[in-house]
């Protein structure tokens, strides 16, 4: 009897505790409320005014043999734009659409809405009835659980992993799919499942979907592929029956009714195609590039327009990634003494005629950099238990200070990293370091470009002065990503991606589960539970103080352990294009957003 009674009340207790069902959203932010009410037309670096029609051919150098995004197998050189951050998501879209406008918020595209609790337990999303496939047919709850259950099966990472932190997946209603998240899910994932693009049950077969193919597609976006020539040019003709036309979220977006990217070899012969006329927009420019090469006619008579563009988010961070994998980098103490010899000012002066600045920093020129900023009580409290890890000047802010007034390699900055190879069991042998095991210590690092090549020989001048000795292959954009993909290399000179928010990205470039995932982003085979537990933390903050201060103790644990030699970024964006385009005024936080540029009438 008495037992009947407790459970009873507790069972009551249960029901009175119970959350209320959230109310549909139609938008969600990282942290806070999105800025955008819901009566918004379009986002505010779009023009919903903007001309359709006419054509733009983008250029990149390259070569691609399969079309499907989504598979681990030539995952490197799938063609461009079937999903694009650059030139955007042509032919599949995701749940919700980015607003570029802010750090990290979503809004409704092939789901009008989203319910989710506060504690982020679970999401449902409404799908847009309008919501349509190319072929006409119906965009279905169906469709995203198939999507998900593929991806696990035959996806590439990250895709591959997303139901790592998914309980269920089940059909709620007619236009509804529900997301129920296990303990190992955090704040940020919610958002991540609504920017996975969806893909068609009926247009794909789940047990050939881990292979390559050059047919063109099915997918819900504002193109179609009009043809496939493999290897060299894809062109995409614009959907007339487009379902989202109408959604405020791509109003003044994919306003040219055909794209062609086409791929040449290397960027000579690209930026020759550009001055011809044959490519729209040369991107990756510097301003030594346009005071060089900018003397053809259409740029002197100005058909060709050079712009720049301000980039309000944390620079991407290029530079030369040490393969942790190996013997030779095992030792953060190496890789501390080699990242001091990077000679920034050399490099500025002959490379990028004084135009760029240094990067030392993952989050640099925000309040989420550890640069010139000594830890707070959070990131005291949350590297307590690693501080073994962290280099003293790293964690008062002293960091960098010489590095970012000079930048050149003196003397004594020489000796210092002599100190710590010694230290670490290398000696010089006359003109030749020997490391541990009485070889010489020799690398060899791989680059891609003419321009990778005279940064790297710079290192390689400064090395060849304490007796190491570095090598340097070029290698095709192929031979490249396939020792990307397999971490066959001693260095090699990548990039990871400036971001505003910085979230599960984060677990793939550098965290223990990625380490020797093959195709992951963790280049330098970064393992550490220290950084595993600062992605954790930052990752199920919630609220925006822990958030940075687990960032910056991110960045500290980044900057101490020296898995690359950051190099340089340039503090703007230039952009060629051809007269004949024109895009908004205001622009994203990115710079620019090239989805959103048009061709005049």
């Amino acid at each position: 009897m008495l037992r009947a009674a407790l459970l009873s009340l507790l069972v009551s207790a249960a029901a009175v505790a119970a959350p209320a069902s959230a109310e549909p959203r139609h938008g969600i932010a990282m942290n806070g409320e999105p800025e955008l009410p819901a009566d918004f037309t379009h986002f505010p670096y779009a023009n919903p005014d903007a001309p359709k029609g006419g054509e733009i051919t983008y250029c990149v150098v390259g070569t691609f043999d399969n079309m499907n995004p989504f598979i681990l197998r030539s995952m490197r050189t799938t063609a461009r734009g079937m999903t694009d951050t650059v030139f955007g998501n042509l032919v599949f879209e995701p749940l919700m659409r980015r607003n570029q406008a802010e750090p990290f918020s979503l809004y409704g595209l092939l789901a009008e809405s989203i319910d989710i609790d506060d504690e982020r337990t679970y999401a449902e999303f409404t799908l847009n009835p309008n919501a349509r496939w190319s072929d006409g047919k119906p965009v279905t709850p169906e469709d995203v659980i198939f999507t998900y259950e593929t991806f696990a099966a035959k996806g590439r990472p990250p895709y591959s992993s997303r139901m790592n932190k998914i309980e269920k997946i089940e059909k709620t209603g007619e236009n509804k799919v529900k997301f129920t998240f296990n303990d190992e899910a955090d704040r940020e994932f919610p958002l991540i499942v609504a920017m996975t693009p969806v893909i068609p049950a009926h247009a794909f077969d789940a047990a050939t979907f881990d292979q390559t193919t050059l047919k063109p597609l099915t997918g819900s976006g504002p193109y179609v592929v009009e043809s496939v020539d493999p290897g060299r040019k894809v062109i995409f003709r614009r959907n007339p029956d487009y379902w989202g036309a109408d959604v405020p979220s791509m109003h003044g977006f994919h306003n040219y009714d055909r794209i062609t990217i086409e791929y040449f070899l290397n960027a000579n012969s690209q930026f020759e195609a550009f001055k011809k006329g044959l490519c729209s927009v040369q991107l990756d420019l510097d301003r030594l590039k346009v005071e060089r090469d900018f003397d053809f006619p259409a740029a002197e008579d100005g058909r060709v327009v050079v712009e720049t563009f301000e980039d309000r988010v944390p620079p991407t961070v290029i530079g030369f990634f040490f393969n942790t994998r190996r013997e030779i980098f095992a030792d953060p103490r190496v890789r501390r003494a080699l990242s001091m010899l990077y000679d920034f000012a050399w490099v500025n002066k002959n490379v990028y005629g004084g135009q760029a600045a240094r990067t030392l920093s993952f989050w640099q020129g925000s309040d989420m950099s550890a640069l010139g900023r000594p830890a707070d009580e959070i990131e005291k409290r949350l590297l307590a238990p690693y501080m073994d890890r962290i280099l003293p000047e790293v964690m008062d802010g002293t960091y960098g200070k010489e590095a970012l007034e000079d930048g050149s390699v003196s003397r004594e900055t020489m000796r210092k990293a002599l100190a710590l190879l010694q230290e670490a069991g290398y000696r010089l042998n006359g003109k030749t370091m020997l490391d541990p095991q009485g070889k010489p210590f020799a690398i060899e690092v791989i680059i891609a470009s003419g321009e990778q090549e005279r940064v790297a020989m710079a290192l390689q001048r400064v090395l060849e002065r304490l007796g190491i000795a570095l090598s340097i292959r070029v290698l095709d954009d192929a031979q490249l990503q396939q020792r990307k993909q397999t971490f066959d290399f001693d260095m090699m000179i990548a990039s990871v991606g400036g971001t505003a928010s910085p979230g599960i990205e984060q677990i793939y470039r550098w965290s223990s589960i990625s380490a020797n995932s093959e195709g992951s982003f963790n280049y330098a085979g970064a393992a550490d539970p220290a950084i595993d537990a600062m992605i954790d933390t930052m990752l199920r903050a919630r609220d925006k103080e822990t958030y940075d201060a687990a960032v910056r103790a991110l960045d500290r644990l980044l900057i101490s352990g020296a898995y690359m030699i950051p190099t340089q970024h340039n503090p703007k964006k230039w952009v060629a294009h051809w007269n004949y385009l024109q895009h908004p005024d205001v622009q994203p936080l990115t710079g620019y957003d090239l989805s959103a540029w048009w061709r005049k009438p």
